[in-house]
């Protein structure tokens, strides 16, 4: 890490500093593996304890936090109102300085007629470039990705090794695509006759992913077979996701791994849905709709803030009422077979 001044810090977290205001900081870490000139957070009293004995030279801490016992090796204290949001936007700070200093074009690397990238870019060696691509200002294109012909990709994006993005998918600002994921690989569609032979369907459509996304490591979206696929602004996708083609994904939607979407769906805004959820297509869910993990949705979602569970998926609250009921059914049922024979 660079080496900051804790004032810089202070001063990047709009925060209060309780302690030493001349420390150098070079390196972050976990408070329970606190080392000299690297800074930690406390977020959560369960690990307060270690704040008595760590090594970090300075701590973010919430400007209420008081320290219930006295302190082994004094860390400078950074008081903020919320420290793990003040931790990430330093790891933010950090990282962002980090892409700062990769500029340029490695070699070897494909470029097709007709594509032009900002000269503040960075291209990894290996890239292969199709026609007609347009790569905006700020954009990092790290080694073995492939762009097919007529992409577009906006400012400050980031494409990490080993991504595939098919042809006319356009790409918008502040996106970040992690290693491996394929973005408008054909949607799965075929058609089949009377002997039961299945023929493709033409995907003749593409994706659209607005700005401030992020999509996490070997990540599939299909094109769509007519129209797109869209990944609305502000969207966060886990690891291992399946979205296919024709989905729409809305603002600020966050889904975790492993959760696999059918063709033609349409998740609202704000939803929040866990691993490995199964849905089934041409469904429509609520704004702000929360699915636990491992659940299957078959059925639409009309209202908005509902919280789903199992599988099918249906209201939480009934989902663990039927639960408890599930877990006694073995009891449940040997009572009923004494009943029947003290009736008989």
């Amino acid at each position: 890490m660079i080496s900051v001044n804790i004032k810089q810090i202070a001063d990047l977290l709009n925060a209060e500093i309780d302690g030493d205001t001349d420390i150098q900081i070079n390196n972050v870490c976990k408070i329970e593996e606190g080392i000299p000139h690297a800074i930690s957070f406390l977020a959560h009293s369960q690990y307060e304890s270690y704040i008595y004995e760590t090594k970090a030279s300075a701590v973010i801490v919430s400007k209420t936090f008081q320290p219930q016992k006295k302190m082994l090796y004094h860390p400078t204290l950074i008081r903020v109102d919320n420290p793990y949001q003040a931790f990430a936007q330093l790891l933010n700070f950090y990282q962002e300085y980090i892409k700062q200093n990769k500029k340029g074009v490695e070699q070897p690397v494909f470029i097709g007629e007709n594509s032009v990238y900002d000269e503040d870019c960075y291209i990894g060696a290996f890239v292969y470039i199709g026609k007609n691509v347009k790569i905006a200002k700020h954009c990092k294109i790290y080694p073995h990705t492939s762009i097919g012909d007529n992409v577009v990709i906006g400012d400050d994006t980031v494409i990490y090794a080993g991504v595939n993005i098919y042809h006319d998918c356009k790409i918008g600002n502040k996106v970040t695509i992690h290693a491996g994921t394929v973005i408008g690989s054909d949607g799965f569609g075929f058609a089949a006759n009377q002997e039961n032979v299945y023929s493709k369907i033409p995907q003749l459509g593409n994706v659209i992913i607005e700005d401030n996304v992020e999509i996490g490591a070997n990540c599939t979206i299909d094109r769509a077979t007519i129209g797109s696929t869209i990944i609305r602004k502000g969207v966060k996708l886990d690891n291992l996701i399946q979205v296919a083609h024709n989905v729409e994904i809305g603002e600020n939607t966050v889904i975790a791994s492993q959760t696999g979407v059918a063709g033609s769906t349409k998740i609202g805004k704000n939803c929040m849905i866990g691993g490995q959820v199964g849905m089934i297509g041409h469904l429509k869910i609520a704004d702000g709709t929360k699915i636990a993990a491992q659940s299957g949705v078959g059925n639409d979602v009309k209202e908005e803030n509902a919280v789903l569970q199992g599988s099918p998926a249906f209201n939480v609250g009934d989902y663990k009422r039927s639960y408890v009921l599930f877990k006694k059914l073995p009891e449940i049922h040997q009572k009923i077979q004494e009943l029947y024979k003290k009736l008989s």
